[in-house]
């Protein structure tokens, strides 16, 4: 699942690099020299770090009033216009601070001002970057993505969940502004998303509906609550609370004009497929269901394979996946018994300290500060959404689902492996006597749904493809197939 299902436990947690990439605001220099203007430029470099490279792109400009200014780009997280608040160059030195992600670079020009040697510092972490001056900063393309105007109707859509006291806000695409037509509601994956389930650079969500309103399907794709304009915290929501969220999407698509009502379905991808059965069998309103990678396993199951078939993939050796799995047992025994958040809390810190005099110099090293990577691990593993999904299993929801299913995965997804998930959910449609189902191993595709060449995430923002042409087309034949739409 897209949040890696959140965390890698046991291994590195990846530079917190991925801020939001709407944050478009350049912070301004806090210059000490405006006697140099050959600092100015695009000065990009690649950043080591456990088991990739990222892409490290500075753009450095001058104010009208002759301090400088920057932003920051990570195009392999899909993150882009950081702003970098403080920009000093002074004696040849150059000192880049980004607040936002806690991170600062500093180094040494070369006199022919071409190459700046230094190291970047995060999260107690400190690594080796060196830029070198470009003459154009890297681009990531996405040409799946649809451009404006569009051959449909698009509209802001916003509504609410009562019971929650949360608002929900999103877009609603229509063939067109005569006709009534089948709908689908999309659900995002794990981690907060926007609309357009915004994830390295791509966006699926938008290419999905772009090419179901195209074949005639309206579309509703909605902020998750708490990121960008809809209200509540999503630190502090399960599964069971987005399903809630869902449930009155299809609520408020019964009301649209545009909309048959009695042919709206719902798409999920990741996690979303765990939500989908949940609110099908909740609601008679829900004509079918598509299933974009989800689970059929608990949540624990899922994370024990998808750390094994990752580290592998990355050429981690098979005595340090054993450990791993090892040292996540343990800590899921206390997340699953420890009732009490605090006693669960010391328990963990203590495992982690124990763990900690245990592990090589070199990997303490990558880590950096051991506090400030305990706090960050911490925080994830003491969410209620990883509680909830250590211990929910979705088969006995999805034995009630009685609606069409269509359950499809990638051959290559490493994060919800098809071949355990896939038979779990046609072994429990079988048994709960659903006739109306279509399981689908996609070859070649990773958990994106993207050709791939090895399915680790790592891959996911150097593929311009967004989403598998033949994937797309298999989701819009088999909705037109459900709602009879010629």
């Amino acid at each position: 699942m897209k949040r890696i299902y959140k965390i890698m436990l046991g291994s590195l947690i990846c530079l917190a690099l991925i801020i939001a990439s709407s944050v478009s605001m350049i912070g301004l220099a806090q210059q000490q020299d405006t006697s140099e203007i050959s600092i100015e430029g695009i000065w990009e470099g690649k950043l080591k770090v456990p088991g990739t490279e990222l892409r490290i792109v500075f753009k450095i400009s001058k104010n009208p009033d002759g301090t400088l200014t920057a932003t920051l780009d990570s195009p392999d997280q899909g993150a882009t216009d950081i702003p970098v608040e403080e920009v000093i160059f002074k004696d040849n030195t150059l000192r880049l601070e980004v607040k936002s992600a806690g991170g600062v670079y500093e180094g040494k020009v070369s006199e022919d001002f071409l190459v700046v040697e230094g190291e970047w510092k995060q999260s107690g972490q400190t690594l080796p970057l060196t830029l070198k001056r470009v003459d154009k900063a890297v681009e990531i393309l996405r040409p799946q993505e649809p451009k404006k105007p569009y051959p449909y109707i698009e509209k802001k859509v916003a509504y609410t969940n009562l019971k929650a006291g949360v608002k929900l806000v999103g877009t609603l695409t229509f063939p067109s502004d005569k006709g009534v037509f089948p709908a689908v509601l999309l659900i995002t994956g794990s981690g907060p998303h926007d609309r357009d389930e915004t994830i390295y650079g791509h966006h699926p969500f938008l290419v999905l509906a772009d090419y179901l309103t195209r074949q005639g399907i309206a579309v509703l794709r909605v902020d998750d609550r708490g990121v960008g304009e809809p209200t509540g915290d999503f630190s502090q929501a399960t599964s069971e609370d987005f399903a809630s969220d869902v449930l009155v999407g299809v609520e408020y698509l019964k009301t649209c004009k545009e909309i048959d009502p009695k042919k709206i379905g719902l798409i999920g991808h990741s996690e979303g497929g765990l939500i989908a059965p949940m609110v099908a069998v909740k609601s008679s309103d829900v004509a079918f269901i598509i299933l974009m990678a989800g689970p059929g396993l608990t949540g624990e199951e899922i994370l024990y394979l998808q750390g094994a078939l990752i580290s592998r993939a990355m050429g981690v050796s098979e005595e340090d996946i054993i450990k791993k799995r090892q040292f996540n047992e343990k800590i899921f025994s206390v997340l699953k018994e420890e009732e009490d958040s605090e006693i669960a809390e010391k328990r963990l810190r203590q495992m982690f300290i124990e763990d900690w005099e245990k592990i090589s110099d070199e990997k303490k090293e990558q880590i950096g500060d051991p506090e400030v990577f305990l706090k960050a691990q911490l925080q994830s593993l003491l969410s209620p959404w990883l509680k909830f999904f250590l211990t929910y299993d979705p088969k006995p929801t999805l034995s009630k689902v009685k609606c069409p299913v269509l359950a499809i995965n990638g051959e290559k997804d490493l994060q919800v492996p098809p071949k355990e998930n896939l038979s779990a959910i046609e072994e429990v449609l079988i048994a709960g006597g659903n006739q109306n189902y279509t399981i689908k191993e996609l070859p070649g595709l990773n958990h994106l749904f993207q050709t791939a060449q090895t399915g680790v995430p790592s891959e996911y923002v150097k593929i311009e493809e967004t989403i598998s042409p033949e994937a797309l087309k298999i989701i819009g034949d088999w909705v037109l197939e459900q709602t009879e739409t010629k």
